[in-house]
């Protein structure tokens, strides 16, 4: 297992909190919840170890516009693809625009 934590720059809070995604054989779950103005960090738990290059490399594409709402996310990772983790963070900021979050 290794933990690697990420900063970006973001806009204003996220609109709530919200799951997306289960922790299963090749899948992952992001949870998000709102965080102050103009950061959102990202821990990443994952099973895969040697990887934390990829992940920063996508990590900086999705969040490297500034422009995605302020959280704080958590991906529990079990070896998923890297289309998968992008459409997971986008659910999760989808669910908590659209349903204020809670799930």
């Amino acid at each position: 297992m290794e933990r690697l934590d990420y900063e970006f720059a973001a806009g204003q809070p996220a609109a709530g909190r919200t799951v997306s995604g289960v922790v299963a054989s090749g899948d992952l779950e992001v949870l998000l919840e709102p965080a102050g103005a103009g950061r959102t960090t990202v821990a990443v738990q994952t099973a895969v170890d040697g990887y934390g290059a990829t992940w920063k490399a996508l990590l900086e594409r999705v969040f490297g516009a500034g422009d995605l709402p302020a959280a704080r996310i958590e991906i529990n990772d079990n070896g998923a693809t890297p289309g998968v983790v992008r459409m997971r963070i986008e659910q999760a900021y989808e669910q908590a625009a659209t349903k204020g979050g809670t799930p």
